[in-house]
């Protein structure tokens, strides 16, 4: 189901869009720069190795045989668990010099990791995410980011999904992170395309629409032939979510789903 949900997905790209597909681990370095510390340290995963000399790995492998806590041995890598598809894209767009006047334009995956507290099946751990992102204008981001609010609507009526969208903030860490989840509710800087999968009162959000200013542009350079700061924005698809989502509507068996839907998926 999700093989065909991305091929759906791929169909309603915009030309000129470049696909990449990222590992789902990134470089710690470019996630510490980009601010997730700052606004999200609680849902971090880092990769940890055993450093050292030979004999020294030896003796935490064999702290284990003894029924020892070899964990204790562990050091962190140069390496994260990606929290989104995008953060990677930024500092890659940035190597290539100036933005230009069209914007750029990805088509992003990868498998993320964010460390939930909830053990629902709309909030996994580890989950697969897929984004279109624009870098560009302030006025064009907004305009792409409108256009797909609109498309992302057909989309799930394509899907059979009943849906709703509303403004949204992202789960900011601590007294701060309150400050911040407000300013972005008030500025609209986030919607979500929410489906009732467990209730209408708390819905789940299959997609997002997210509008992240100047932020990755100042955070990493990434500026016009004229010098201005990019903006930039993304449309992100939660694709276990969008799978849940069409199982709790139409059923386990999915040789019953509907005819529509099962052709919108190009289901024989």
């Amino acid at each position: 189901v999700i093989e065909r949900l991305s091929a759906f997905i791929s169909r309603h790209r915009e030309p000129a869009t470049e696909v990449l597909r990222f590992p789902p681990v990134m470089s710690r370095h470019q996630l510490e720069k980009s601010g997730y510390l700052k606004s999200f340290p609680n849902l971090l995963g880092c990769v940890c190795a055993l450093h050292g000399t030979e004999a020294e790995i030896r003796r935490a492998a064999d702290r284990h045989e003894a029924g020892g806590d070899w964990t204790a041995a562990l050091a962190a890598a140069d390496l994260v668990l990606s929290p989104a598809a995008c953060y990677p894209v930024y500092p890659l767009a940035a190597s290539r010099g100036p933005v230009p006047r069209s914007g750029l334009r990805f088509d992003v995956a990868s498998d993320c990791f964010r460390r939930e507290p909830s053990r629902h099946l709309d909030r996994l751990q580890s989950f697969r995410m897929r984004e279109y992102v624009y870098i560009g204008p302030p006025q064009e981001v907004t305009r792409f980011r409108e256009r797909w609010i609109g498309q992302a609507q057909r989309l799930a009526d394509e899907l059979g999904l009943p849906y709703r969208v509303a403004p949204a903030s992202d789960p900011f860490f601590g007294r701060t992170g309150q400050v911040m989840a407000i300013s972005q509710l008030q500025q609209s800087l986030k919607l979500e395309l929410l489906v009732p999968v467990h209730s209408a009162e708390q819905p789940t959000a299959c997609m997002s629409f997210n509008y992240h200013q100047d932020h990755f542009g100042t955070t990493w350079g990434l500026r016009d032939e004229t010098g201005a700061v990019a903006h930039t924005g993304c449309v992100a698809f939660g694709m276990d979510r969008l799978a849940v989502a069409l199982f709790w509507k139409h059923g386990l068996d999915v040789q019953k789903w509907p005819a529509a839907v099962r052709n919108a998926l190009a289901m024989r």
